[in-house]
């Protein structure tokens, strides 16, 4: 039934045809997966404004969240294709259409929110932006989606033992599963969406990601503890069509860069925001904040890197993101 949904929904966005032109402007179409009151929702709000601003009314973007157009995957899919002009994804999805990000979901990579950001924003984060375009993915840039962490039903994870034997949520991320695996849990990928019920139905005893996401969510009326391991920092990651980027004259591909950069700005202010309101809210909500030490999960999968020293390429991008200051 699923699948006969999203191949409806395929043939009528792209009956709608990607980047629709109008007799004076043109419309962008972004679909992504997050409520309306998340911080990179806002932030998409404030780039479709600064892009009709930039533009005079020429170029302008229609936003559809909450995954009316599909889940991360398959709003990827579509991009592929040509049916949509924009998404937002998480890079534990993406690694599974551009390889190299999954580089960024590796546990324990970043020395902190510092680090990440000098990395994305530098030549590095740029180059894996650019070589998702192989794979018609073209990288306008990186939201902040601060830290990961896990929450459970019923057993608090203080130490990276309290994992064994639980089934812990994770994305379709073949770097996820391994973490998990490696840090004792089984690692169950189940979709964004559907991962409410899959909790409260015990289909999985708890799940990873960041406090605004948790909050969000909802997940703290199901699981009431929450351990801030902090094993990655994925980031978020804005893509376009590169067939909807190859339409766009130079100039529209300025107004659309230009917009895209101020989002990333205000979004990382608002992250900040949300990410300490998200805790105070779930502990108000009587989830209990647990702060184990971090050093015990790192040392448990500190060999993980090493997995891809036969890979010449995602070795040397991983010596080269922990050499930068």
């Amino acid at each position: 039934m699923r699948f006969k949904y999203f191949s409806i929904l395929l043939i009528l966005v792209f009956c709608c045809n990607s980047c629709a032109e109008a007799d004076n402007f043109k419309t962008l179409r972004l679909g992504h997966g997050l409520d309306v009151s998340h911080s990179v929702h806002k932030a998409m709000v404030k780039m479709g404004e600064d892009l009709e601003a930039l533009s005079d009314g020429k170029l302008k973007l229609e936003i559809y969240p909450s995954q009316q157009l599909g889940t991360e995957r398959q709003c990827l899919e579509l991009l592929q294709i040509g049916s949509l002009d924009m998404t937002k994804v998480s890079v534990g999805v993406l690694e599974n259409f551009a390889p190299k990000m999954k580089v960024l979901g590796l546990p324990f990579l970043f020395r902190g929110r510092e680090h990440a950001f000098k990395v994305l924003d530098g030549p590095i984060g740029q180059q894996l932006l650019n070589d998702g375009e192989q794979y018609w993915l073209k990288g306008l840039g990186y939201y902040d989606a601060g830290s990961r962490s896990f929450y459970t039903k019923d057993k608090p994870v203080n130490t990276p033992e309290d994992l064994k034997g639980q089934k812990i949520r994770v994305m379709e991320s073949v770097t996820a599963m391994d973490m998990v695996r490696g840090l004792g849990g089984s690692p169950t990928p189940i979709s964004w969406g559907e991962l409410y019920t899959a909790l409260q139905q015990g289909v999985v005893d708890g799940a990873e990601n960041n406090p605004p996401s948790f909050y969000l969510s909802r997940h703290y009326e199901v699981c009431k503890y929450y351990s801030l391991n902090e094993h990655t920092m994925l980031p978020d990651v804005l893509l376009a069509s590169t067939q909807t980027w190859e339409k766009l004259t130079q100039e529209e591909q300025r107004w659309l860069k230009a917009a895209v950069e101020k989002s990333v700005v205000y979004q990382r202010e608002l992250w900040l925001e949300a990410e300490n309101e998200a805790l105070e809210a779930v502990k108000k909500a009587g989830v209990e904040i647990i702060r184990p030490d971090k050093s015990l999960f790192a040392d448990k999968i500190k060999d993980s890197f090493d997995k891809y020293k036969e890979d010449e390429v995602m070795y040397q991008l991983i010596k080269d993101i922990q050499a930068t200051e």
